[in-house]
């Protein structure tokens, strides 16, 4: 597999961001979660290929460009058919279709009603959980926040203890990143939750 750089994803955003704004927010995102799942990796020494963690965090959102009215849910499937149409291999496509929450299965989709084809959204290597647990840390809100464990565990936690406990054992594999220094870097606020063994 040839592996684009990092120059090549942030070509392919502004390629089809709708807007600077939308460019802006949306690269924005996807290079926080780059930084801090490779600030996890180096911190955990985790056996993972950094630059593909880094080409598939900086691609894992592009399908937000193309959800215009539609289902917010179906960024991760929009983005994964347009880095395959941009002839990406699938390793790299499933960056995008295998990161929403802690995870999509097929029980998921059927039982509340998703508007996504029934099957397993799923993280299967090492550098997809990965890049799925950094996103857990940044939320494009408005304004944008990035997130501790704990306020992340309260957002999850309404989809059931199966989400709650799948997130808790992703923190007790990785740890929980230090996101001060980036918050104050991109002059964005940090939201903290409760303790998270109090959830």
């Amino acid at each position: 597999m040839t592996l684009p750089t990092p120059g090549d994803v942030r070509a392919l955003h502004e390629k089809h961001a709708p807007s600077r704004a939308a460019l802006a927010e949306v690269l924005t995102h996807c290079e926080i979660v780059a930084r801090i799942a490779l600030r996890i990796a180096e911190d955990r020494q985790l056996p993972v290929d950094t630059a593909l963690v880094e080409v598939g965090a900086l691609a894992h959102d592009i399908g937000v460009y193309l959800v215009g009215d539609g289902p917010y849910i179906r960024h991760g499937l929009l983005g994964h058919d347009l880095l395959r149409d941009e002839g990406w291999d699938e390793e790299l496509c499933r960056f995008a279709s295998c990161h929403t929450g802690v995870g999509l299965t097929r029980h998921d989709v059927t039982t509340q009603g998703l508007p996504l084809p029934v099957a397993d959204y799923l993280p299967r290597s090492a550098e997809e959980r990965l890049v799925m647990y950094a996103d857990k840390f940044h939320t494009k809100s408005r304004p944008p926040a990035f997130l501790d464990a704990a306020a992340y565990a309260v957002r999850v936690a309404r989809f059931g203890a199966a989400k709650s406990e799948a997130f808790a054992d992703l923190v007790a594999e990785y740890g929980e990143p230090d996101l001060a220094g980036l918050a104050a870097a991109y002059g964005q606020p940090l939201e903290r939750g409760a303790d998270l063994h109090t959830l």
